[in-house]
């Protein structure tokens, strides 16, 4: 099943990484502050979705709570309400729900939702996120895209959201940096074999790894080529020699007239 293609949006406006955030302004990264910034300033954004312990698809990036709130432990483990309550760091307010992210864009500016990989957390699998996830999309009429890491992931949301434009979250998958996937497993995803099979119409590619030949392969079947995450101007100038469009943090990229 191929997925529909990516609306113009995606293509046309940058894609502010976890929304437009700077924890200083009191932002931080996929808060309900740094969404509705993102939307004033006329960007796109780019947002990470958890899953609850009730089943609910939440926006936040980490699989733990360490990091980005005063409280430890796993995001699985706490209902949507525990987790609205949990104030983020340099925030006002708590962990926001998918459906209430979507109630602040409104379709104003195009939503691209990264899909984490629940295999990577205890007792973890594929389908309750993708499920919903494609609940709370029921009846959004802006503009929508899904990707994942996980391939796996990719091809549940084709399954439950076939009219919605789906990619994959692909990069160079260095040992190291891609930690705890194991090494033959990175050297089978670093290849991108698994575009084909999930009907993707895009990839999110690393930007340090543009210049693979099976990211030019893939351009050259017609596939769109977004790239993460872009810190200067002079790496966006560099990216979009190959990319169409970036996900970008720590400064403001031109907007098109």
């Amino acid at each position: 099943m191929q997925s529909p293609a990516l609306p113009p949006a995606f293509l046309r406006l940058p894609l502010a990484h976890r929304a437009l955030h700077d924890r200083a302004a009191g932002r931080p990264e996929n808060s309900r502050a740094a969404i509705r910034a993102a939307v004033a300033a006329g960007y796109g954004i780019e947002i990470d979705i958890q899953l609850s312990a009730d089943g609910a698809a939440m926006v936040f990036h980490d699989e733990r709570l360490d990091r980005l709130t005063a409280e430890t432990g796993w995001v699985k483990d706490r209902t949507a309400a525990d987790l609205g309550a949990i104030r983020l760091l340099d925030a006002e307010d708590g962990i926001p729900t998918l459906a209430e992210v979507l109630e602040i864009v409104a379709g104003a500016v195009p939503l691209l939702i990264e899909v984490k990989d629940q295999t990577l957390t205890p007792d973890g699998r594929i389908g309750p996120l993708e499920a919903a996830i494609a609940k709370a999309l029921t009846g959004y009429a802006g503009d929508v895209a899904l990707m994942s890491f996980n391939p796996d992931a990719v091809a549940e949301l084709a399954r439950l959201c076939p009219a919605t434009p789906r990619g994959i979250t692909t990069g160079g998958y260095d040992y190291d940096g891609y930690a705890p996937l194991a090494p033959d497993l990175c050297d089978r995803l670093r290849e991108i074999p698994d575009f084909d099979r999930t009907g993707a119409s895009f990839i999110s590619h690393e930007a340090a790894d543009l210049s693979r030949p099976r990211v030019a392969a893939l351009k050259s079947q017609g596939a769109h080529i977004l790239c993460w995450t872009i810190r200067s101007a002079e790496a966006e100038a560099t990216a979009r020699q190959i990319a169409e469009n970036i996900t970008f943090e720590g400064y403001l990229p031109p907007l098109p007239a």
